[in-house]
């Protein structure tokens, strides 16, 4: 996954290099960015907050996450992605 923080608001941006691109309306200070990401991530899914955890790049742009949601959440979520790309 690859976030943009300080962006104007929280939404799914398309892709990113074949990575799903994630812009966060949080400052990338004081692990704001990745709290705003997981929050975003648990409610574009349906999940608790605790469901969605990063495993790495906690200070990088590209991330790794652990989400334990529903496979239809997940498919919802890059079908977002994939309409953003769409000229």
């Amino acid at each position: 996954m690859y976030v943009q923080p300080g962006a104007r608001r929280t939404e799914v941006a398309g892709f990113h290099a074949g990575l799903l691109k994630i812009r966060l309306a949080a400052p990338p200070a004081e692990g704001k960015a990745n709290a705003e990401l997981e929050r975003f991530l648990a409610q574009a899914l349906g999940v608790p907050a605790r469901q969605v955890r990063i495993v790495s790049g906690a200070s990088a742009r590209r991330k790794r996450v652990a989400v334990t949601a529903p496979a239809s959440g997940i498919e919802a979520l890059l079908r977002a992605a994939a309409e953003k790309e769409k000229p």
